[in-house]
C-alpha cells in the first residue's frame, strides 16, 4: 500500500514542524483527514495551542480548541511520522544574505528521528537548489539513510497570506515537486486531501522553489514602482492616490499600492534570489533597486513627520508621535520584520521616542523583537502628531471626533497626521483644518 493509502487509513501520521503562521493551518488542516503531529521547538507556543489559544489569530481559538494535532516539543515524536512538512521561517542575515541555519537544524532534527519509507516536504522559502545541495545532504548524514532509496524527499512553497480570510490553504493551487515521478504523484495526492481547488505539479525541485522566490520578487518591483513613483509626484504635488484611482480605471491596471513592504516573505524572498544570482556571476540589476526603494520607505516616512512637524511650528524633539500599528500588515497579529522600526529608528534620530499603539499586536513580541512597550489605544489624547502605519480594520473605522480626541489641546493646524496607507478620508481631515500628509 502507498503511503497516501496508509496515511488515509491512519496507519501512519502526518508531522508538521514548524507551527507558525504557516505550519499551524497546515497541521489543523491535515488533521480533520488525518492522524497529525505538531512539533515546535516554541514551549510557549505548544503550551498556548494545548490550551486553545491561537496566537497567530489564523484559525482562532475555537478551531484550535477542537483539533486533534498532537502539539508536542518531543522530537522523538517525529518518529512516529512518516509524512513530514517543514514549515520554519528562512530569514535573511543583517548583511542580507540568507540565514539558512532554521532549515539546516530542522534538518538535522528530522534526520535524527527519520524513519525508512518516509517523505519529507520542505515549504520553507529557499533559492533554488537548497533542498537537494543543502538539505538533504544533512538528512543522509544524520539519519544514516539514503535519500531516493529509503526515504523521498519534496519541495512545495508555502502560499498562506497571514491575515487573509479570503485566500486561505484549501482555495491556493498548492505548488508540489520531488525528486522523481513517484514522490511528486504521492506528494501532490496527500496535498490534494486538503487543498480543494488542486496542485499544480511542477517538473523538478528547483522549478517549485524558484517560483516561490519570483512570485514575491514581482510583488516587491511592482511595489517599489509605486513608491518611486509616490516620492515623485509628492515633489509635484501630485496626490498619488488620487493617480491610482484614476489609473485603475482601465482593465489591465495592476493596483499595486505605494506603502511599507515588511513581513517575512516579501522583504526577504528577493534577497534569495539576488544572493544565489550573484554566487553565479550575475549582478541583480531591477530586483535590487527595487529592494533598496522599499526598505528606504521607513525613513521616507519619518522625514516627512519631521517636515509636517515644522509646518506645524512644532519643537521637534519636544513633540508627542504616536505610531498607530506595529504589526508588518493589517488585521494580523505577526511583527517580526516590521518596517516601522525603520520608522521609529529615524525618529529616534532626531530625538523623538514615539508611542505605539496596535491593538492587534503581541506586547511580549513587539517588546522581544524590538524593546517596545505598546501602549493601550484608549490612553491617548494628548498626541501631537498622530501616524497611521498599517490599516488595521479598527483604525479605518475610526470617526474624525476619535481621531480628534486623541489630540491635545490645540489649534487643528498644529496637529499632524500622517497617513501610510490613506486609510483616512482627506477631504474631512482638510476639512478639519489638520496638518496632513500622506504616502
Amino acid at each position: 500500500m502507498s503511503l497516501y493509502g496508509k496515511l488515509v487509513n491512519k496507519e501512519e501520521k502526518v508531522a508538521v514542524v514548524g507551527l507558525g503562521y504557516v505550519g499551524m493551518p497546515i497541521a489543523v488542516a491535515f488533521a480533520k483527514k488525518l492522524n497529525v503531529i505538531g512539533f515546535d521547538l516554541n514551549t510557549d507556543k505548544i503550551n498556548s495551542y494545548k490550551h486553545g489559544i491561537d496566537p497567530t489569530n489564523e484559525v482562532g481559538n475555537e478551531v484550535i480548541k477542537n483539533t486533534t494535532v498532537e502539539f508536542t516539543t518531543d522530537e522523538s515524536k517525529l518518529q512516529e511520522a512518516k509524512f513530514h512538512i517543514v514549515a520554519v521561517p528562512t530569514p535573511i542575515n543583517t548583511d542580507k544574505t540568507p540565514n539558512l541555519k532554521p532549515i539546516e537544524g530542522v534538518s538535522e532534527t528530522i534526520g535524527r528521528n527519520l524513519t525508512k519509507g518516509s517523505i519529507v516536504v520542505f515549504e520553507s522559502t529557499v533559492y533554488p537548489g537548497v533542498t537537494e545541495d543543502i538539505c538533504i545532504p544533512i538528512l543522509e548524514q544524520t539519519s544514516g539513510l539514503k535519500c531516493g532509496l529509503d526515504f523521498k524527499v519534496g519541495y512545495s512553497p508555502e502560499r498562506i497570506n497571514p491575515g487573509d480570510k479570503v485566500h486561505r490553504l484549501e482555495n491556493i493551487t498548492k505548488i508540489v515537486s520531488g525528486i522523481d515521478a513517484e514522490s511528486l504523484e504521492e506528494i501532490s495526492r496527500i496535498y490534494e486531501l486538503v487543498v480543494e481547488v488542486g496542485v499544480h505539479r511542477a517538473s523538478s525541485i528547483k522549478v517549485a522553489e524558484a517560483a516561490k522566490v519570483v512570485e514575491n520578487s514581482q510583488r516587491d518591483i511592482n511595489i517599489a514602482f509605486m513608491n518611486e513613483l509616490a516620492m515623485v509626484f509628492d515633489k509635484m504635488g501630485i496626490d498619488t492616490q488620487e493617480v491610482i484611482e484614476a489609473m485603475n480605471t482601465k482593465w489591465n491596471a495592476l493596483k499595486f499600492y505605494p506603502g511599507l513592504v515588511g513581513g517575512h516573505c516579501i522583504s526577504v524572498d528577493p534577497y534569495y534570489f539576488i544572493y544565489e544570482a550573484e554566487k553565479l556571476g550575475y549582478h541583480s540589476q531591477i530586483i535590487l533597486s527595487g529592494r533598496k526603494i522599499n526598505d528606504g520607505m521607513g525613513t521616507y516616512v519619518a522625514d516627512n513627520i519631521i517636515k509636517k512637524l515644522i509646518q506645524a511650528n512644532k519643537v521637534v524633539k519636544n513633540s508627542k508621535v504616536v505610531i498607530l500599528g506595529i504589526t508588518f500588515k493589517e488585521n494580523c497579529p505577526d511583527t517580526r520584520n516590521s518596517k516601522v522600526e525603520s520608522i521609529i529608528k529615524r525618529l529616534n534620530e532626531y530625538e523623538i521616542e514615539p508611542i505605539l499603539v496596535d491593538p492587534y499586536a503581541d506586547p511580549r513580541e513587539a517588546k522581544r523583537e524590538y524593546g517596545i512597550d505598546l501602549v493601550p489605544f484608549d490612553m491617548i489624547n494628548d498626541a501631537d502628531c498622530l501616524v497611521f502605519a498599517v490599516a488595521h480594520d479598527m483604525f479605518k473605522d475610526m470617526t474624525i471626533d476619535k481621531v480628534n480626541g486623541m489630540f491635545r489641546e490645540l489649534p487643528n493646524y498644529e496637529k499632524v497626521i500622517v497617513d501610510v496607507k490613506s486609510i483616512l478620508h482627506k477631504d474631512e481631515i482638510r476639512r478639519y483644518g489638520f496638518c496632513y500628509w500622506r504616502l
